[in-house]
C-alpha cells in the first residue's frame, strides 16, 4: 500500500473548522471515557466534515459537541455496549471507537440490526 500525503487523502474531503480546546474539554466532560489522543489532534485540526478520503471512501465524520446526543439518539448504550460512534460512510455504517480493551480500536458497524451489531476492523 502506498502512503497518501494528508493533501491527497483530504482533497474531496470538506473539513469543518477546528473545534476550540474548550469547546473539545467540554464535550469530553460529558463522556464517561477519555477520547483517543489522535482523535482529539484530530479535532483540533478539524472538528470533522464530509466527503471522500482518498478516491473511494466516503465519510461524515461528527462534530465533538455531536458525539454525545448523536450516541444517545442511536441507542448505542443499549443495542452496542462498548462502542461509541464518531460519523459514517454516509449509508448503512457507522465507524466506532470500541472502547471495550481500553485500545480504541476503530471499527465499522452496520447502523441497521443495532441489536447484534457484528463489528468489523478498519
Amino acid at each position: 500500500m502506498i502512503p497518501l500525503s494528508e493533501e491527497v487523502l483530504f482533497a474531496k474531503f470538506e473539513a469543518n473548522p477546528p473545534a476550540s480546546s474548550g469547546l473539545i474539554a467540554q464535550s469530553q466532560a460529558r463522556l464517561s471515557f477519555p477520547l483517543p489522543l489522535d482523535y482529539v489532534q484530530f479535532l483540533q485540526r478539524m472538528n470533522g466534515g464530509e466527503g471522500f478520503l482518498g478516491e473511494h471512501a466516503y465519510v461524515a465524520l461528527w462534530r465533538v459537541e455531536e458525539l454525545r446526543e448523536r450516541n444517545a439518539g442511536y441507542e448505542v448504550a443499549e443495542f452496542a455496549p462498548g462502542l461509541f460512534l464518531f460519523g459514517s460512510n454516509g449509508g448503512g455504517e457507522a465507524f466506532a471507537f470500541d472502547t471495550r480493551s481500553g485500545q480504541f480500536r476503530i471499527v465499522a458497524v452496520p447502523f441497521i440490526g443495532m441489536v447484534t451489531w457484528p463489528t468489523r476492523s478498519l
